[in-house]
């Protein structure tokens, strides 16, 4: 079979090639200007942003590790508005040290009503709220409630240093020596009383 005529392509003299005049032209057309200076503009914004939060943040200081139990009193001590700004916060009775998450916990961060509290039911239910109780057991909350819980201790341990236990009213405070302060236990508050 013989090609069809229409088929074939041949070069007419109507085709161009393109040059370096077109070229120019397509680059420096009035939208393309438009455009190219938008983005340079974002890209601009974007890296002063960067390089300004870089330089915003304070440095933290390194505060000596404390290893103490404590009262709800004495644990609102620590909400980061004293001299050196250290923040704790109790979760499921034990007190972490969490001013390295100064910016989360601190004064007037997302999650300041938890500095220098038990936040442990704050965290259960997704309410940012301070507990106004002296000691809150949380006896009234659900099963999935407590596992919230549990598994925010878990990222407390983690990411924080573990300070002591919050102490329930009346109940006497453990003293720990110098390798106790290393150690960081894993059981819960009341494992410890049954022992």
């Amino acid at each position: 079979m013989a090609s069809s005529p229409e088929l074939e392509t041949k070069p007419t003299e109507d085709t161009e090639i393109p040059d370096a005049s077109s070229f120019l032209t397509e680059i420096f057309n009035p939208m393309n200007v438009v455009l190219s200076f938008i983005v340079c503009v974002l890209i601009y914004k974007i890296y002063r942003n960067k390089l300004s939060k870089a330089s915003v943040d304070p440095p933290i200081p390194e505060l000596p590790k404390i290893r103490k139990d404590m009262t709800a009193a004495e644990l609102r001590q620590y909400d980061g508005n004293q001299p050196d700004g250290r923040v704790l916060v109790a979760v499921n009775g034990w007190i972490f040290d969490v001013t390295k998450g100064r910016r989360f916990y601190g004064p007037g961060s997302p999650y300041a009503a938890f500095g220098g509290t038990d936040a442990s039911r704050g965290l259960a239910t997704f309410s940012v709220t301070s507990s106004d109780k002296e000691y809150d057991d949380l006896s009234d909350l659900n099963s999935v409630e407590m596992d919230s819980v549990k598994e925010w201790e878990a990222q407390f341990r983690e990411k924080y240093d573990l300070v002591g236990r919050l102490l329930r009213p009346g109940e006497e405070p453990t003293h720990y020596s110098e390798e106790e302060a290393e150690e960081t236990p894993v059981n819960n508050p009341e494992e410890k009383k049954d022992q």
